[in-house]
């Protein structure tokens, strides 16, 4: 009898399993991702006789009701999950070492205990006295908040089993382990399984767990990708270890929209709500300055104010050097090559460096329009007006194109003191009647050079 095969080839970046090593892996394309770990036992036949086979049903036949949300008392954490936390919902939230993960589910159990729900904090990275540390920082706790250090899933099931939470913690996944899957802790192999015996709790008890997730150098969640897959929502803490603010953003969510983000501020006693990002972003923007211009941008519902910087200087050297912080640095090369080509500008021999102050990333196309008239304002030495915001996507052509939800934008840029509003023609066309702030519709990029002066 053929001996049973206890290895096999695992793709870190996937979790494609192979018999043998390969160079590239067919499945996601990667080069040398592939690490040789035991194959888990399978389960015997019995086992899988005492299943009871679920029977098909008809789609008319099934009942449809509200979704029973529960709201962590964190706005913005409400936000970006849809309107709360779904019954029997896996979350998996990732992000840098020491961005704030942990002190933000802590805060969430905290709320929560305060509404007389049973949350269960379980930590396989912290011992109970460092979490006690940090739940004194934080604030005060009711018993309904029960923590358990642990990290093998068979003990960790039968805690589960035995109180029966509605709110479940788990930090992190990549420290869990099964004892009859050999390979370490945070292996695929791991990973997988674990996140597997997670999802049957969640939709079998209908327990809503939440997952740390550890992230790689290249900000992905570590693991196989396959538990991206597998949870039905996908959280990522942004940010600057060093700067205040951190953006909660989603992007998968099964019961809500992925655009969404939420800010927060890091305090001394934990992580405050900002409710106002836009007047966050733009503190100590600098008045009367040239190359300093305020865009617009959407992140799912929410418009945010954000200040463009941009520096225009001689190069001294043969080949211009061009940086771009917060934005796509091929982007504004490509500004800047429609500047030099539709409007004129001799941009060729300048040095340029484009920044989003505040450290914050934008990708929108509609902060096109803000990175134009910066490095214009900066060639120029010419500042614009302090009260006037800008926004549109700029096309090869030069023409500035219409972006979507203009009306809340315009709203945003009133509500904060804004005078003036340069925007797409054709976005201005479609806006109903707004009072209290001046709309000027520009066509091309030569356009808004003329209105902004």
């Amino acid at each position: 009898m053929a001996k049973a095969k206890t290895t096999a080839y695992f793709c870190q970046s996937c979790g494609y399993e192979s018999s043998k090593w390969m160079g590239q892996c067919p499945a996601c394309r990667e080069w040398n991702t592939f690490v040789e770990e035991p194959v888990a036992p399978s389960k015997s036949a019995g086992k899988m006789q005492k299943r009871n086979a679920n029977e098909p049903v008809k789609l008319s036949s099934i009942e449809m009701n509200t979704e029973d949300r529960v709201q962590t008392g964190i706005h913005e954490l409400d936000r970006v999950l849809g309107g709360g936390i779904v019954a029997g919902s896996l979350i998996l939230v990732g992000g840098d070492p020491g961005i704030g993960k942990s002190t933000l589910l802590l805060q969430v159990c905290q709320n929560l205990s305060t509404q007389n729900r049973k949350v269960l904090y379980i930590s396989g990275e912290e011992s109970l006295r460092q979490i006690k540390i940090r739940a004194e920082r934080i604030g005060s706790f009711t018993n309904d908040l029960m923590l358990l250090c642990e990290t093998n899933l068979e003990v960790i099931e039968e805690a589960i089993n035995r109180m029966k939470p509605e709110i479940v913690i788990i930090d992190s996944i990549q420290t869990m382990y099964r004892e009859d899957v050999s390979s370490a802790p945070g292996s695929v192999s791991q990973v997988r399984e674990s996140t597997s015996t997670f999802m049957q709790i969640a939709k079998g008890m209908n327990i809503s767990i939440f997952l740390v997730g550890h992230v790689t150098k290249e900000g992905v969640v570590a693991g196989p990708r396959v538990l991206e897959h597998m949870v039905d929502t996908v959280l990522y803490f942004e940010g600057d270890r060093h700067a205040a603010y951190r953006i909660l953003r989603g992007v998968k969510n099964r019961f809500g929209s992925t655009n969404e983000i939420g800010v927060f501020e890091m305090r001394e006693k934990g992580l405050a709500e900002v409710a106002n990002p836009s007047e966050f972003m733009l503190n100590g923007k600098p008045e009367g300055a040239s190359g300093s211009v305020v865009a617009c941008s959407m992140e799912g519902t929410r418009p945010i104010l954000i200040e463009i910087q941009a520096l225009v200087c001689h190069s001294n050297f043969g080949i211009p050097r061009r940086t771009a912080a917060g934005t796509d640095f091929n982007r504004v090369n490509l500004l800047m090559a429609v500047l030099e080509k539709r409007v004129g500008l001799q941009l060729s021999a300048c040095d340029a460096y484009v920044n989003l102050a505040g450290g914050i990333k934008m990708n929108e196309p509609a902060v096109d329009l803000g990175i134009v008239m910066a490095i214009v304002s900066s060639f120029k030495n010419q500042p614009v007006d302090d009260k006037t915001i800008v926004f549109g996507e700029v096309g090869l052509s030069g023409e500035v194109r219409a972006v979507n939800m203009a009306e809340q934008r315009v709203l945003e840029a009133r509500k904060l003191g804004f005078e003036t509003v340069v925007l797409p023609k054709v976005s201005l066309d479609s806006l109903p009647k707004i009072g209290g702030i001046s709309l000027k519709g520009v066509k091309t990029v030569r356009d808004a050079i003329g209105i902004i002066g």
